[in-house]
């Protein structure tokens, strides 16, 4: 496999640039020992153990730092190891890896961001905020429902309403649409909005 560049990224890593478009990162001490140099070539024995021995071994150990540090979702830790440039496949295993130890679980992490959030958000904006981070919606879905009980939705627009000192008996038209469409923009559904001005204000 032919080397076409050297890039420094830094004082101590450097980049490593093949003929094939993969690229990968050693420090600068490691690029000496395995001999890399621009313009040769990099032996496939020599190859396979710098995945096997130093890229593999690194990806799965930065994935565990990563997650001890914060809990993530599977699509934010992924793009943290992208950010490292290890090969698709070497993050894949160092994915499968904290997923077998149980270090991630994107339907924890949504149960956890339901239990978390659910007494300051709609519905509709945690599904959003969960979407963003990568969870897939039928495990967004599982944690809204196992986590919502009938009712909460108008509860919490009711403690909202509350806290902005609205009453339904002294607003007039153009207070209760003003409400209504603060409402609205937090993600909370008409219909639910809707009762509560009308019935429970």
């Amino acid at each position: 496999m032919l080397v076409i560049e050297l890039e420094e990224l830094d004082k101590k890593r450097i980049r490593v640039l093949l003929e094939d478009g993969e690229s990968f990162v050693l420090y600068r001490g490691e690029v000496k020992n395995y001999s890399i140099r621009e313009g040769e070539d990099l032996p496939p024995a020599q190859y396979g153990e710098i995945r096997s021995e130093v890229l593999t071994k690194r990806a799965k150990k930065r994935a565990m730092h990563l997650l001890e540090k914060m809990d993530r979702t599977e699509a934010q830790l992924r793009a943290k190891l992208k950010q490292g440039f290890y090969p698709e496949d070497i993050v894949d295993e160092a994915i499968a890896y904290v997923k077998s130890c149980r270090y991630l679980d994107d339907a924890r992490y949504a149960e956890n961001y339901v239990q978390g959030q659910k007494g300051r958000k709609s519905q509709r904006r945690i599904y959003m905020d969960l979407l963003g981070k990568g969870i897939p919606k039928s495990l967004i879905t599982q944690a809204l429902e196992e986590g919502y009980q009938a009712g909460q939705e108008q509860e919490l627009i009711l403690k909202w309403v509350q806290k902005k000192g609205y009453s339904s008996s002294k607003a007039d038209l153009k207070e209760k649409q003003k409400m209504y469409q603060s409402l609205l923009r937090k993600g909370f559904h008409s219909d639910d909005i809707l009762h509560v001005l009308d019935y429970l204000t």
